[in-house]
């Protein structure tokens, strides 16, 4: 379960930064990919990566920007000539079915696989066995949304090595006892699988926020997070201008990061009126407030840390 970022920068396509998408690698957990935003150009990013895009399996959407969704038609339609056959649902604001909708028919672009549109209010907005992601409403000049993405625990693991130690080799029968359940060995011996597994894994918390000035719900939303994802278009010395655009600060973010008790914070959508030489600078005013925190690039990938 990592974080692949494909697109960091505000507003407009830059050299060293393009617009905003990130992808949530989750291959090992159900083999599959969540995307979140689709700035211009996305696919051409994700050329530079392993990420297939027919293993794109949701696509959640922070707010209908331009530089957070004109990727989006490009993506859906190249996604059907690169083998993608299976059903796709974008997440969205009001407003995001009649943009795709418009974009498709008026190209003519026919999509071979089902594609679902869910325009979606605060809430929960997904949940199975393994995830709940709910959105909350954040402070923007447009209905901008955050994403809490939660992992349910995950069951203990099986301890193989004391099962041989108890003279009980590898066979069908450790899927049993994973599951808790109680066996009749050939020997008369019943064994009972609580005995060998150990306690449930805990569930990771992540949570990725759209453009927003510093906000109540942005600290719920990050609430004891183990990463939080953060835009940062602004320095520290420019909290006014941060203000008169709804955006945040390096500072900004770092005071919700520390008040939320999060674990790790990533610093993106930045602004390109700052250069390389400038991102060290940017970290280091961030980390003067959270000490935990990084100013991610263009491709970055960065582990969500479990418990």
């Amino acid at each position: 379960m990592n974080l692949l970022f494909l697109g960091t920068g505000a507003g407009v396509p830059g050299k060293l930064r393009n617009v905003s998408a990130l992808a949530l690698m989750l291959l090992e957990e159900r083999n599959a990919v969540w995307l979140f935003d689709c700035g211009e150009a996305t696919q051409h990013q994700i050329l530079h990566t392993s990420l297939k895009p027919r293993k794109i399996e949701k696509i959640f959407i922070t707010h209908l920007h331009g530089d957070h969704i004109f990727g989006l038609p490009g993506l859906l339609g190249s996604r059907s000539f690169q083998g993608g056959t299976s059903e796709l649902i974008v997440y969205g604001p009001k407003g995001i079915r009649q943009f795709l909708e418009v974009s498709l028919k008026v190209s003519g672009t026919h999509l071979k696989y089902p594609l679902t549109i869910i325009e979606f209010d605060d809430g929960t907005i997904f949940e199975d066995s393994q995830f709940k992601i709910e959105a909350l409403l954040l402070d923007h000049a447009v209905p901008s949304f955050g994403f809490r993405i939660t992992e349910n625990d995950k069951q203990g693991a099986l301890d193989a090595k004391k099962l041989m130690e108890a003279g009980i080799p590898p066979s069908p029968i450790y899927k049993q006892l994973k599951d808790g359940e109680t066996v009749t060995l050939d020997d008369g011996r019943t064994i009972n699988g609580r005995d060998f597994v150990g306690p449930p894994q805990k569930g990771r918390i992540l949570a990725i926020l759209g453009d927003t000035r510093p906000c109540k719900n942005a600290v719920e939303l990050a609430r004891n997070a183990d990463l939080l994802v953060h835009e940062s278009t602004f320095s520290g010395e420019n909290e006014e201008m941060a203000r008169e655009y709804f955006h945040s600060t390096t500072l900004q973010a770092a005071e919700i990061a520390r008040e939320a008790n999060v674990r790790m914070l990533c610093l993106t959508h930045i602004s390109s009126r700052y250069t390389k030489e400038d991102w060290k600078q940017l970290e280091k005013e961030a980390q003067s407030i959270f000490p935990e925190t990084k100013v991610v690039s263009d491709f970055a990938n960065i582990a969500i840390p479990s418990v």
